[in-house]
């Protein structure tokens, strides 16, 4: 696998323009559950500066979420921070897999570059394969980064209008992309055995410990697993 590029000057425009292109039917999914976070950290007490200052460092939706549940219910804020990691240490899996795109880059810009490193800017990496550039990656980055801190901001200053948001399928709109996003990354039957292991072990999972974030991190470890394992099989 060839390293991420760096392109002409000439072009760095263009690839930022892509990247941007390519992140909005995604962002379009985004911003309704931007907006649900935001209405719910109202409710949680937060305020548009906390909801912001969150979306701004953290900038990971499902551990957002874990996090405002938590907080609402009077969690103390270490437990808050612990479950975030958690939930976002499938990020660890996901950097192994551009490992190999960063390497010889200076360490700063990889950095600044994984910032921005969510599940879709990495669905979007994959999906370009040798063509991937910086300039791709910040028009991804930057474009969902941006749109999601102003929807989350949005849904706060909103408050709770929406009082249930199931009523108007809203509770569906990430599951969506994320299904639009595996479809995208489909490669054949060969792309189901890490798939399968990885829902197996998220629904066990989840069926064990209900409403905590560990079936996240379950189902990323059995699906990295069985790549891994069908990888080295492979070779």
């Amino acid at each position: 696998m060839s390293t991420i590029s760096l392109p002409s000057p000439a072009s760095v425009p263009r690839e930022v323009a892509l990247g941007a292109v390519h992140a909005l039917p995604i962002l379009a999914g985004a911003v309704p559950f931007g907006l649900l976070l935001g209405s719910l950290a109202a409710k949680a007490g937060l305020t548009p500066l906390d909801m912001g200052l969150m979306s701004g460092i953290v900038f990971a939706g499902s551990s957002q979420f874990v996090a405002v549940e938590l907080w609402g219910h009077g969690a103390p804020g270490l437990a808050v921070v612990a479950s975030v990691l958690l939930v976002n240490l499938r990020h660890l899996l996901m950097g192994a897999t551009l490992a190999p795109r960063f390497h010889g880059v200076p360490p700063l810009r990889a950095g600044l570059a994984l910032f921005f490193m969510t599940d879709e800017v990495w669905a979007l990496a994959l999906r370009r394969g040798q063509g991937l550039t910086f300039g791709y990656w910040f028009g991804v980055g930057l474009t969902l980064y941006v749109g999601w801190l102003s929807a989350t901001v949005a849904g706060t200053l909103a408050g709770a209008l929406v009082a249930d948001p199931a009523a108007w399928g809203l509770d569906f709109t990430f599951i969506a992309v994320f299904l639009c996003l595996l479809a995208g990354l489909w490669t054949g039957v060969g792309s189901l055995p890490p798939w399968l292991a990885s829902a197996g072990a998220a629904l066990a999972v989840n069926a064990l410990t209900p409403g905590g974030p560990w079936h996240i991190l379950a189902g990323a470890v059995a699906g990295g697993a069985v790549a891994a394992w069908r990888g080295k099989a492979v070779s």
